[in-house]
C-alpha cells in the first residue's frame, strides 16, 4: 500500500515537472519572439527603393513625384511586414504585450497619413479648383482606417489597399496615351509650405509630450471652464491644465511613438529633398532640410538600455525623453525656417 502510495506520488510529481518545463519552454519562446517583434525597421533608402519599384514595373526613368509616392508606399510596407507583420491590433501573445512597438507604429503611421493628405490635397493638384487624382482619392481613406482593428475587415487588408492605390498611382506618373489619364505631381512652394505646416504642428505636441515625461513638469495653464449652469461671471470659471505630467507608465510609449514618427518623417524629407530638390535649391533651403534630416536621424539613434530611463534634473541617469524632446524641437525649429523660406515670394 506505501509502495502504490509512493508510485503514484512520484508519477504526479513527474507530471507536475513536465508541466512547468512546458511552461518555461513557451514563455522562453514567447520572450525570444516579443524581443525579435518588438525592434525597431531598420532605415531604407528611398532613391534605392523607388528605383527597384521602377524596375517591378518595366520602367527605367522616376519622375518628379515617383520617390515621394513610393516612399509613403513603402513605410506602409514596413509597418506591415516587418518581423511579427502589424502588431497594434494583435490579439495573442506575444503581440498584445509589445505596447512600445505598438507605439511605434502609431507614430510612424501619423506621419504616413499626414503626407497622404499632403500628396492627395496639395502636391498632385495644379490649383484648389483642380479635380483630385482619382487614386489617390482612394489611397488616403484607407489609411486613415482604425489602426487597431483586428478583423471585419482588418486593419492590414486595409492598408495593402492603400499601397496598391498608391502604386496605380505611381504607374500612371509615367506619361501613357488612350484611355489612361497622366498623374501629376507639382513640386512647388506653396505646396511644400502647407505640408510643413502640418509637419510643425505634430513636432511642436511631440515635443511637448516628451517634455511632460520629465518628473516636476509644470502643468500648462488651460482654458477657462464653466460649471454647467452657472453665470458667466468674474471669478467662476475654473482654469485646468491643458496637459499634465505623463504617467509613469506611459513614459515609454510616448517615446515610442516620436521615435516612430521621426523614423517615417525622416524618409519623407528624404524623398522630398529628392523629389523638390530644385524648388529647395532655388530658395537655398536645401540646408534647413539637412538639418531637419540630421536632428532625425540623431533622435534614432541606438538605444543602449533595456527600457527608457527617466532621470531628473542633473541626476546620475538620462532623460531619454528630454534628449528625444531636444532633438525633435531642434528639427521643428528648422522646419519653421523652411516654413517662412517657402512662404516667401
Amino acid at each position: 500500500m506505501a509502495a502504490s502510495d509512493t508510485l503514484q506520488d512520484i508519477k504526479s510529481k513527474g507530471i507536475l515537472w513536465g508541466f512547468g518545463v512546458l511552461v518555461l519552454i513557451v514563455l522562453v519562446v514567447l520572450f525570444i519572439l516579443g524581443a525579435w517583434w518588438g525592434s525597431e525597421p531598420d532605415q531604407f533608402n528611398v532613391q534605392e527603393e523607388a528605383l527597384l519599384r521602377a524596375k517591378e514595373t518595366n520602367n527605367t526613368e522616376m519622375p518628379v513625384g515617383y520617390t515621394y509616392a513610393n516612399t509613403l508606399a513603402h513605410i506602409a510596407e514596413v509597418l506591415l511586414h516587418k518581423p511579427g507583420g502589424y502588431i497594434t491590433n494583435d490579439v495573442a501573445p506575444p503581440g498584445v504585450f509589445l505596447d512600445n512597438i505598438s507605439s511605434w507604429e502609431f507614430g510612424a503611421l501619423v506621419m504616413l497619413r499626414d503626407a497622404a493628405s499632403a500628396l492627395r490635397n496639395h502636391f498632385a493638384r495644379d490649383q484648389s479648383q483642380s479635380a483630385e487624382d482619382p487614386d489617390l482619392a482612394v489611397a488616403e481613406p484607407y489609411f486613415y482606417y482604425e489602426h487597431n482593428s483586428w478583423a471585419l475587415p482588418s486593419t492590414e487588408a486595409e492598408y495593402e489597399k492603400g499601397i496598391e492605390a498608391l502604386h496605380k498611382y505611381m504607374v500612371r506618373l509615367h506619361k501613357y496615351g488612350g484611355p489612361v489619364k497622366h498623374a501629376q505631381f507639382y513640386s512647388r512652394a506653396d505646396n511644400l509650405w502647407q505640408y510643413v505646416e502640418i509637419v510643425i504642428k505634430r513636432l511642436g505636441g511631440l515635443s511637448t509630450r516628451l517634455s511632460a515625461s520629465t518628473a516636476g513638469a509644470e502643468l500648462m495653464p488651460g482654458m477657462a471652464v464653466i460649471e454647467p449652469g452657472a453665470a458667466l461671471q468674474s471669478g467662476q470659471a475654473k482654469t485646468t491644465p491643458i496637459l499634465a505630467q505623463t504617467p509613469w507608465l506611459e513614459i515609454d510609449d510616448v517615446f515610442y511613438e516620436a521615435r516612430g514618427a521621426s523614423w517615417a518623417l525622416l524618409h519623407i524629407l528624404r524623398a522630398i529633398k529628392h523629389d523638390f530638390h530644385d524648388i529647395l535649391l532655388d530658395k537655398r533651403a536645401m540646408n534647413t532640410v539637412d538639418i531637419m534630416i540630421k536632428s532625425l536621424e540623431n533622435a534614432l539613434a541606438p538605444i543602449l538600455s533595456p527600457m527608457v530611463l527617466n532621470g531628473g534634473g542633473y541626476g546620475l541617469f538620462a532623460n531619454y525623453s528630454l534628449t528625444m524632446a531636444t532633438y525633435i524641437a531642434r528639427c521643428n525649429a528648422a522646419a519653421l525656417d523652411l516654413r517662412d523660406i517657402m512662404n516667401r515670394g
